[in-house]
């Protein structure tokens, strides 16, 4: 990764430009929020092992949305069910 890979993800997601993807879950419900990344291809390339690894957790359903954005913590919110 160059040396100036994080802060230009840090500076696109101040500006709003940021890629992330919104990744929900039911049975758990929570939602993942996977980001931010400079370039869409880049977060698409990314995103596969990650919703691969949710997956192996067998989730009842899986849903995922890409959009660009600011976001903050928390990056993971669990329905207060």
């Amino acid at each position: 990764m160059s040396p100036l890979t994080r802060p230009m993800r840090s500076l696109a997601n101040g500006l709003g430009l940021a890629w992330w993807a919104r990744v929900q879950t039911q049975s758990p419900d929570v939602t993942y929020w996977f980001g931010p990344f400079v370039r869409r291809s880049t977060l698409e390339r990314e995103l596969s092992p990650f919703l691969d690894d949710l997956k192996s957790e067998a989730p009842g359903s899986l849903e995922h949305s890409v959009l660009r954005c600011r976001r903050s913590e928390p990056f993971t919110i669990e329905s207060a069910s």
